[in-house]
């Protein structure tokens, strides 16, 4: 994959660049906070996202100098193979003839300071490098598999997440069958019919949802697409304001109706659900390249960064409180709690026909925002695959490039999808495996893997300005650690719970 230089006219602010972090972030993640915050309590649950904020924080930083790092390695060939043209074009002496040519011969020189990128400029972030690219430049073959095999799951899990989601809240919707004693405290299973002159279960519409879900968005994995400006902007303005009535609805709900929520300080048993929640709803470091490089003005990012999260932590922050404490009951997806038959809340026929909309929106609000993503989303999970397994250079058969990898990346998140739409397990799977995997420990990996490359390479005379606040590599350690024993933890808890239900 080629290295992308701005153009000018490509670039944009540090508040824009900001914006959309912001915007990446704060996605779907979000929705699934409210239900795991309110089961692992109000005291443990505000501790757990400010320290895992805090612990992101940390390792988008080690992105940063990565990327810096990358950068620097690129411009040093660049210079590198600018210097051997211009010795090879230029006349030499008899003396200089005989000189040799090592890597110690300097690299400015009277005739080289016409080129734009003098040594002491190794370090910026002008070229877009992935996070793909960097594993390639910085991790030997086993590290670059192990990448790509973490980043391949990731993608799995994530479209997993977003079929069930939409066909969830398809389902939800198109369900209008309530039992007669139905109350405000009851909650709606997947045996109940969907509809009342009709076979079909909850159960059975999802899987009726969730195949033509597939059916109309699936093909797009055949095909290359990109998601448009429009499109991006249409999506995050539907975002911001699904949010902001969700929030204010609830926050009025407490203030007129009191809490009917009472979620404990603190269960221990929440944990790993909230842990995985919480590391999917902060992640945001495979797309940072393209959303850091185009910033025109990067000299005060990391202090922007630090208010991006801060603000980041206090919406999440917001988001689950006023959801724990308003509903007495929370769904696994929160925008369900605001539709038009919600079980968290007692809906009522004679609302008016705004609140009507207004309940329609949030409970389809998912199907909105994730059906946009969910074609890109697998067109970047089948090039990954074919970085994985084939080998570059070498010719392949048609059925295998066009027909095998586009149905490698779409049928798996599709069967699990359709054996589970529990979301909070997929997101707590994705999340507190893959998700660490990307979000703690391949940032941790690269950072100290380019540190030593561009020690070899450059050396210690050049300073890196985007070099990480945590640069010692106690923090590292700190973040290799805190990783390990997270998903020690995890595993143990969710292998208990396992067994519980299997007894």
């Amino acid at each position: 994959m080629p290295i992308e230089t701005r153009r000018p006219e490509e670039q944009y602010s540090t508040w824009t660049g900001l914006i959309y972090i912001f915007n990446l972030i704060v996605g779907t993640g979000a929705l699934t906070l409210p239900a795991v915050f309110d089961k692992a309590g109000w005291a443990l649950g505000l501790s757990v996202i400010c320290i895992l904020a805090f612990i992101s924080f940390m390792t988008v930083t080690f992105v940063i100098e990565t990327m810096a790092s990358a950068n620097a390695i690129v411009q040093w060939k660049r210079l590198q193979q600018m210097k051997r043209a211009l010795q090879a074009n230029e006349p030499q002496d008899a003396d200089e003839d005989t000189a040799p040519q090592d890597e110690d011969t300097p690299l400015v020189s009277p005739a080289w300071e016409k080129f734009p990128s003098p040594p002491h400029r190794y370090y910026i972030i002008h070229e877009k490098i992935e996070m793909g690219q960097m594993a390639s430049l910085f991790f030997n073959r086993v590290g670059r598999t192990l990448f790509f095999l973490c980043f391949v799951i990731y993608l799995y899990g994530d479209l997993s997440i977003y079929s069930a989601a939409v066909a969830k809240s398809l389902a939800d919707v198109s369900c209008t069958y309530q039992p007669a004693n139905f109350s405000c405290n009851s909650t709606l299973n997947d045996s109940t019919l969907c509809w009342e002159d009709s076979d079909l279960t909850r159960h059975d519409a999802y899987h009726v949802f969730l195949g033509a879900f597939i059916l109309l968005l699936g093909p797009f994995v055949f095909f290359n697409v990109q998601k448009t400006k429009y499109l991006q902007i249409l999506t995050t303005v539907m975002r911001w304001l699904a949010f902001t009535i969700m929030i204010t609805y609830a926050a009025r709900k407490l203030i007129v109706d009191g809490p009917k929520g009472h979620p404990p300080p603190a269960d221990v048993a929440g944990i790993p659900g909230l842990f995985g929640a919480c590391v999917y709803s902060f992640m945001c470091h495979h797309s940072l390249p393209a959303l850091v490089s185009p910033i025109a003005d990067k000299s005060k990012l990391t202090r922007s960064l630090v208010l991006d999260y801060f603000l980041i932590a206090a919406f999440y922050l917001l988001l689950a409180l006023t959801g724990a404490f308003a509903f007495q009951h929370l769904d696994d997806l929160y925008t369900l709690d605001f539709g038009p038959r919600s079980s968290g809340d007692c809906s009522t026929d004679d609302v008016g026909l705004i609140m009507k909309l207004v309940e329609y929106f949030l409970a389809l609000f998912p199907v909105f925002t994730l059906s946009t993503s969910f074609p890109i989303i697998a067109i970047t999970l089948r090039n990954n695959l074919k970085s994985l397994f084939l080998t570059e250079g070498r010719h392949y058969r048609w059925c295998i490039r066009k027909l095998f990898f586009p149905l490698l990346a779409i049928v798996p998140p599709v069967l699990i999808a359709m054996a589970t739409e529990d979301l909070k397990i997929l997101v707590g799977i994705t999340g507190s495996y893959a998700g660490t995997g990307i979000q703690y420990l391949i940032p941790a990996c690269l950072v100290v893997c380019a540190r030593k490359k561009t020690l070899e390479i450059i050396g210690m005379g050049v300073k890196n300005e985007f070099a990480s606040p945590f640069y010692s590599k106690g923090w590292v350690i700190f973040v290799v650690l805190w990783a390990i024993t997270c998903i020690v933890l995890v595993s143990v808890n969710f292998a208990m719970t396992w067994a519980k239900h299997a007894r």
